[in-house]
């Protein structure tokens, strides 16, 4: 965040380029040169994140997903954003802009923020299909299984 103008970040599913339960963000910045006052002023986050089920194969990522960020980022001039979410009023809004001094005193300068209740926590009755859920424990258990293969393949290699 000092050495570039970290603007955008977008939140993607869980597991949308990999394994179920990796996470995936999508990080726009503008390279910068060294100064002495950090180049990133705010951050923008899209959270396509939060209550939003896609899965590899049978429910993937398409463009058509992604055109409410489109707009909202509007690549054509940034610097006329709006956001989105409003804490009384649209508090599930996806769009919302943290500024350099909320996120560098959060505990380690986290920049995995969220801000939109996860429905699956909160009501029982909006749960995703069984069979979505099913798929979902699947590659988690696979991409478990996978994890520990690559460890027990270098233990192996280092030894």
């Amino acid at each position: 965040m000092e050495t570039t103008d970290l603007h955008t970040i977008l939140r993607l599913p869980t597991g949308i380029f990999y394994a179920h339960g990796v996470k995936a963000n999508v990080i726009f910045f503008d390279n910068k040169p060294a100064a002495k006052a950090p180049w990133t002023k705010a951050i923008w986050y899209y959270d396509y994140r939060t209550n939003v089920h896609h899965t590899l194969k049978k429910n993937p990522l398409r463009i058509d997903d992604l055109r409410d960020f489109i707009e909202c980022y509007n690549p054509t001039n940034r610097h006329k954003r709006r956001e989105t979410y409003h804490a009384e009023t649209n508090p599930d809004g996806r769009w919302r802009k943290f500024s350099y001094d909320e996120i560098s005193n959060r505990d380690k300068t986290s920049l995995d923020l969220g801000w939109i209740k996860d429905q699956s926590l909160a009501d029982l009755d909006n749960l995703p299909n069984p069979d979505v859920l099913a798929e979902e424990i699947i590659e988690n258990l696979e991409a478990g299984l996978e994890s520990f293969r690559a460890i027990l393949s270098r233990i192996a290699t280092a030894s």
